[in-house]
């Protein structure tokens, strides 16, 4: 460890009782210390700075364009109508898609403010921005609640501000703002930008330092991505801001804390448990978190960063990456997923990981320079136009795609013969879970054999007690079996045993015991599954032993259209599947009218039923 200055402040972090092995602040010392001097933090060049005016001309036109499209654009008013459906009807996508939109029109006239000639784009500009200060909430209305899953209110209370999510988002889009464009936003609206200082206290940080929110650690049960998604957004709100230093130092305890609890409950192996859409915010926002720190105290933060359990962090996206915009999808996570940003190539650099850097640059150019105009975050935007450059360079030739075990999930990826196999043990209490204990996914030459569906566009029944109620959550709707008609069950004791990884050079395979993810009514006493991968043919084999009172039924879904011949199944052209110790198979459509589903999927997803004639059903496909 790097010998430090002793006259430098100490941050004491409370230690939980209860720490992972190789947690990193406490390999680092307890200890985080800052410079005496004032802390700054710059997220991106001023307007008029030459970075601005050097960018590419593409990317400068591109971003003049999509400012020049905004000023022609309607502003989106927020109802109370809209802010109530969701308590009405439990509708949240009517209001998001207002409110994102209005975010969506600041970044898009900031950046054209940035890339050209500002004045046309100032007046808007501001305009917009206290457009943001006026609403009474900056918290979505599904997120308006003060506890982990409390009764939301219909209606923001602007006397008693909420950090959820996107009023951190919020406040960091307006800090980023005020930190590039606050001279030039002041000349055209004088006043504004203490508005907003006034505004991101009120809301943001002053209730981040006085009150105590589940996702801050060691509050209210273990973290996830909130935790540093929102911790980075409110580091941005207070150093991008002119914040007194004693408050920016409070601020960064209070982090630093979070930051401690965050990766004390993630796993060596770095596995994102929420899949891979939540490595964007959970993974991505983490390396946000050290990059930002280490810009303020870098004797202090840099460090961190080259931890090898960090660097699993990053490079988990590029593990579970199939080809294209598709990766290994579970929980609430999509099978089709955006390319990489500049991001991950930055937090691929940062941590020495020439595997998720040579994939991240690969796979953010693979469709070309992308100014992220969907984006609400606008540090990302900036950073994205900052390091677009090296997009037109020679790209690195990617490495080659591994084989890999996450322990901490139960999570097994194996690839051979243009086959891609993932099989999920682990249980059914993660983050964003879904009821797949055991379930398999598959893919050959980047086509899907066996999917995940993920999950349909966030509802009031998303993140409540009726969460099981909703088809895509159900392990009958996973690649698995029912037992007497009744699927597996959710929570932390509903988990897999005796898991056996094997991965070889000819072969990977997975062995485990899933009896425990079922209740007890079920009777299923012994449920043994293995599944196995031959890399030099490509053949997958799924063997499963049951002891069961009831019968055992196995669902496999398809996105492709089965043709079924007695015990035999035939994907076209992809694959065929032999279902040895069946005694029937049947076959369903089901309709997908979801929109984020489609995103993913086609119109008809199919569902086979087979039924075990004995206690063993052995899956081959070939």
């Amino acid at each position: 460890m790097k010998n430090r200055d002793k006259s430098a402040e100490e941050l004491p972090i409370p230690v939980p009782e209860t720490r992972h092995e190789t947690d990193l602040l406490h390999l680092l010392g307890r200890n985080i210390r800052l410079p005496d001097q004032p802390l700054r933090f710059a997220p991106a060049p001023v307007a008029g700075s030459p970075e601005w005016r050097d960018l590419p001309e593409q990317v400068r036109l591109r971003l003049i364009e999509r400012g020049d499209a905004a000023l022609m654009a309607d502003i989106p008013h927020l109802l109370a109508s809209d802010l109530t459906r969701f308590s009405r009807d439990g509708d949240r996508a009517g209001f998001e898609a207002k409110y994102f939109a209005r975010r969506r029109h600041l970044n898009a006239l900031a950046m054209a403010a940035l890339a050209g000639d500002p004045a046309p784009y100032l007046s808007p500009l501001a305009d917009m921005t206290l457009l943001l200060c006026e609403e009474s909430g900056w918290q979505l209305p599904a997120h308006n609640a003060q506890q982990r899953g409390g009764a939301r209110a219909p209606l923001p209370d602007p006397y008693q501000p909420i950090v959820d999510l996107f009023a951190a988002e919020t406040g960091a889009q307006l800090g980023v703002l005020c930190a590039v464009l606050g001279p030039q936003i002041a000349s055209v609206a004088p006043g504004l930008t203490e508005r907003i200082l006034r505004e991101v206290h009120h809301r943001i940080l002053t209730p981040y330092l006085e009150q105590k929110f589940w996702w801050m650690g060691n509050v209210d049960g273990p973290t996830n991505n909130w935790t540093v998604w929102i911790t980075q957004n409110i580091l941005l709100c207070a150093l991008s801001l002119p914040t007194d230093d004693s408050l920016r130092r409070a601020v960064i305890r209070r982090a630093i804390s979070s930051l401690d609890a965050f990766l004390s409950d993630y796993g060596d192996d770095g596995a994102c448990e929420e899949g891979p859409l939540y490595y964007r915010h959970a993974g991505l926002c983490l390396w946000g978190i050290l990059d930002i720190l280490s810009q303020v105290a870098p004797e202090a933060f840099a460090e961190i960063l080259t931890h090898p359990k960090i660097r699993n962090i990053a490079e988990y996206i590029e593990a579970v990456h199939v080809s294209g915009r598709t990766f290994i999808n579970f929980a609430d996570s999509p099978a089709i997923n955006p390319p990489c940003t500049l991001r991950e190539v930055l937090f691929g650099r940062a941590t020495g990981s020439q595997r998720l850097e040579r994939f991240a640059l690969n796979d953010a150019a693979s469709a070309g320079w992308d100014d992220l105009p969907n984006e609400i975050n606008l540090w990302y935007r900036l950073l994205q136009a900052q390091h677009s450059g090296e997009l037109s360079e020679v790209l690195p030739q990617p490495l080659p795609p591994r084989d890999i075990w996450y322990p901490s999930i139960g999570l097994m990826v194996a690839r051979g013969a243009g086959t891609t196999l993932a099989v999920k043990a682990g249980g059914n209490g993660d983050s964003h879970n879904h009821n797949d204990t055991g379930s398999v996914t598959l893919y050959r030459e980047g086509r899907p054999v066996l999917i995940d569906i993920g999950v349909g566009i966030y509802t009031k029944k998303t993140f409540s007690p009726e969460r099981y109620d909703i088809w895509t959550m159900q392990s009958s709707w996973h690649n698995l079996p029912d037992f007497a008609e009744q699927m597996q069950h959710d929570g932390a004791a509903f988990a897999s045993r005796d898991v056996h990884p094997d991965l070889q050079e000819d072969h990977a395979a997975l062995s485990m015991e899933l009896a425990d993810a079922w209740h007890a009514s079920a009777g299923l006493r012994r449920f043994h599954r293995k599944v196995r991968l031959d890399k030099t043919t490509g053949r997958v084999e799924i063997r499963d032993i049951y002891d069961s009172d009831g019968p055992a039924v196995l669902n496999l879904i398809f996105a492709i259209a089965p043709r079924i011949s007695g015990t035999e199944i035939a994907l076209p052209n992809l694959a065929h599947i032999n279902c040895d110790g069946a005694s029937g198979v049947s076959l369903e459509a089901i309709q997908i009218e979801d929109t984020r589903l489609r995103e993913s999927w086609p119109e008809t997803l199919w569902r086979t039923r087979i039924t075990a004639a004995a206690n063993q059903l052995t899956i081959t496909i070939s």
